[in-house]
């Protein structure tokens, strides 16, 4: 089951009991002002609106909610949010193969997993070719990513939570791969964008099973 829905997320956590979610997987703001437009090279991550939601990070409320209703998590910008976090040996680091250019040649994800640290290779462009590469979030991040961690950092049969759902790119991945995920995304534009994303996908895949199966026959 894939439930995603556009609520606060913490209307939404607080309607789950202690250690209700196996893993949450979760890219909170992380008050850099990434709600601006991004544009760069030949490359353009879409025109997206500014609307402040990247102007802070999450209070200390929210991390208190995340870690009461999800037994382990996976945090992207853990470096920001330090003073509500614990120590840790497990961070993720995706290496974006950037290069020479504005972009920070990493992202780090803050973990409460027994696990080293690990290290994920993929350019953010990965597989677009040479034309523009238009997003529906200025921060998305490629579902490719989220399937490794589903694969690295969770277990058959978990259940998923994720509290900033943003391109919906987890949702592909859980998809994907079987996992159940809850999801809210508190944007209404976002949200919408997201849900037509991840409808899209699901259609594509099953137009794609279907061909395949009319070609067997």
């Amino acid at each position: 089951m894939i439930d995603l829905l556009n609520v606060d997320n913490m209307e939404l956590m607080a309607k789950y009991e202690d250690n209700h979610f196996d893993l949450a997987i979760v890219d909170p703001p992380y008050g850099i002002g990434a709600d601006k437009q991004i544009k760069f090279g030949k490359h353009q991550r879409g025109l997206h609106k500014s609307c402040g939601w990247d102007s802070s990070i999450p209070g200390k409320e929210y991390f208190i909610e995340l870690f009461r209703i999800s037994k382990n998590q996976v945090i992207w910008g853990g470096n920001y949010f330090i003073n509500n976090l614990y120590n840790t040996k497990s961070f993720i680091v995706w290496d974006k193969m950037n290069g020479t250019n504005n972009l920070a040649d990493c992202e780090l994800a803050w973990t409460s997993l027994d696990k080293p640290v690990r290290l994920y290779r993929r350019h953010i462009f990965t597989g677009v070719g040479n034309t523009n590469y238009i997003t529906i979030h200025p921060t998305q991040k490629p579902v490719k990513l989220y399937e490794w961690l589903l694969i690295n950092y969770a277990k058959e049969g978990d259940k998923i939570l994720d509290t900033h759902l943003g391109s919906g790119s987890i949702a592909i991945a859980c998809h994907n791969y079987g996992f159940d995920l809850v999801g809210c995304e508190m944007d209404k534009e976002y949200y919408d964008a997201m849900m037509n994303r991840y409808n899209n996908h699901i259609a594509q895949q099953s137009l794609f099973i279907d061909n395949q199966d009319n070609n067997e026959n």
